[in-house]
């Protein structure tokens, strides 16, 4: 789990909290250090206040979302109009909670949170087929199955949660290959995936980087 709340008496006490609970949590206490954490790290659930300095949580959201960070977000904070709720709901937040909050429910929203993560990152549609991110099996429209290596793996899961959405290279060296020193790695697995699934799986966006393609 990733927490950005720039409280830092509040954002201990959460961190405790959901330590407890049996999550790993990283705190970032301004929302330059979350957005780098947010790009950097596959995380199940994002906690974002809004009235964060230097960057909004609003404008930190829309980022995430622009560098195709799928991870569900609840965003957490005192701006409890409308107004606000709609503005977080339509960045990519999931859900939104207005402070002060209970903490019951906040548990109870997170782990609904992190339920839908973990099913929809499960399986992920192919047009006529479908890929199992948890067993590395891709099922073509003829039935047949294909086993994909982890990172192979991970690349085509982070092109099927955006299908539309294209991904520059870079933001796919960031999440799939963290550590790589360059954006190679993406085209080699790119020609990995094209080997064992068919040329038109990924698309090549010229001058922009890759899209989900078909089976």
């Amino acid at each position: 789990m990733l927490l950005i709340e720039d409280d830092r008496e509040l954002g201990r006490m959460l961190v405790d909290l959901f330590t407890e609970q049996g999550y790993s949590v990283d705190l970032a206490l301004e929302g330059q250090r979350g957005l780098h954490l947010g790009l950097c790290h596959p995380y199940d659930v994002l906690i974002v206040d809004r009235g964060l300095p230097a960057l909004d949580g609003i404008d930190l959201l829309r980022r995430l979302r622009r560098q195709a960070v799928t991870a569900p977000v609840l965003m957490l904070t005192a701006f409890g109009a409308v107004a606000d709720r709609v503005a977080g709901l339509d960045a990519g937040a999931e859900d939104y909670l207005v402070k002060p909050f209970d903490v019951e429910e906040l548990l109870a929203r997170v782990r609904a949170l992190h339920r839908r993560n973990l099913d929809q990152a499960r399986l992920l549609p192919l047009g006529e087929g479908w890929l199992d991110s948890e067993s590395h099996l891709v099922r073509l429209p003829s039935g047949e199955q294909v086993t994909l290596s982890g990172q192979e793996c991970r690349l085509l899961s982070a092109l099927a949660a955006r299908p539309r959405q294209v991904h520059t290279r870079r933001s796919l060296r960031q999440r799939v290959f963290d550590g790589a020193k360059t954006e190679s790695i993406v085209d080699t697995y790119v020609y990995y995936l094209r080997s064992k699934l068919g040329a038109g799986v990924v698309r090549t966006v010229r001058g922009v980087g890759y899209r989900l393609g078909s089976l």
